[in-house]
């Protein structure tokens, strides 16, 4: 039986390699895609989202959402990681498909309402979609089936400042209400997808596979790489976003540890999530706000990459 799920994404290259996993894996029901801001402009975010479905040679609903932060300031688009045009700065195919009249918030409303208990949502950028959706309607918590953050980190520090992952900072405020909601969560951050690789030759592999959508994948994953290269002395990238997929279908690769999520919104710690372990006494109740949630603080790696490859190669 499928799993179905609302992916919220800002594609970004490692979100193109998830995307292509969620179409390819026939145990994954996509019932849309909901476009936020992030690594690149929301509109570039909507326009490569059909991009992708076009190229697989699927119809699936995309609807936009975020063009901005809740409250702060955004920052620029990290265009030296992901290309201005989010998928590494190459000459793209024209797209023939709109996005849905509703926005990403109505959609999960209105999706959820259809079918409640059953919905997954997976959500991959700065969450001010899901935000807005509980601010919308705060029964949406309650027909949400769970939902899937990749984004923060517990141990490793930050990638966009030394204690802030890049989704969480790019919308403190709409991560501190999500991650505090209450509702059945699961945070796949830093401390497990910097534990994965795509290596060079396993993404010509993957590339060689995908049909139209192969060529876009590999040269916006040869950018990335080249990110990684320079940044970090790594062959080859951190597929971040297929790490949340692969916990939805393998939970049993990764460790989690149960407890309570806060967010820094303000100051020198601006995006930080904060982890107060279940067992742990704290002197007062200010870390254990919200509703217990799922933390992923281990995975084995190399088998989850090798789950990403062999959905991408059959």
């Amino acid at each position: 039986m499928s799993i179905p799920i609302i992916f919220d994404t800002d594609p970004g290259v490692d979100d193109a390699q998830a995307i292509a996993i969620i179409m390819a894996d026939p145990d994954i029901e996509v019932v849309g895609l909901t476009t936020t801001f992030g690594n690149v402009h929301v509109e570039t975010a909507t326009r490569n989202a059909l991009l992708l479905t076009e190229l697989a040679g699927q119809t699936i609903p995309v609807a936009q959402g975020a063009a901005a932060p809740l409250v702060k300031k955004p920052f620029p688009v990290p265009d030296w990681i992901h290309g201005a045009d989010g998928l590494g700065n190459q000459q793209l195919p024209s797209v023939t498909g709109h996005a849905v009249d509703t926005t990403a918030a109505e959609f999960i409303i209105e999706e959820t309402r259809k079918r409640p208990g059953e919905i997954t949502l997976v959500a991959v950028g700065p969450l001010g979609n899901l935000a807005t959706a509980l601010q919308l309607d705060p029964s949406v918590k309650d027909r949400v089936k769970r939902v899937v953050v990749m984004g923060g980190s517990i141990a490793k520090g930050g990638n966009v400042t030394p204690v802030a992952e890049a989704n969480i900072f790019s919308d403190p405020h709409a991560a501190a209400r999500v991650l505090t909601a209450g509702w059945s969560l699961t945070m796949v951050g830093l401390d497990v997808t910097l534990n994965t690789v795509i290596e060079p030759e396993r993404m010509q592999r993957i590339a060689a596979k995908q049909g139209e959508l192969g060529p876009v994948l590999q040269r916006s994953y040869d950018f990335y790489a080249e990110f990684y290269r320079n940044a970090i002395q790594l062959d080859g990238c951190c597929p971040h976003d297929s790490v949340a997929v692969t916990w939805l279908r393998h939970p049993e690769l990764f460790t989690t540890q149960r407890g309570y999520l806060s967010v820094v919104t303000e100051g020198p710690a601006e995006g930080q999530t904060i982890f107060a372990a279940e067992d742990r006494e704290t002197p007062d109740q200010r870390w254990q706000q919200g509703g217990l949630v799922d933390v992923c603080v281990d995975v084995d790696g190399r088998a989850a990459v090798d789950w990403m490859e062999s959905v991408l190669v059959r």
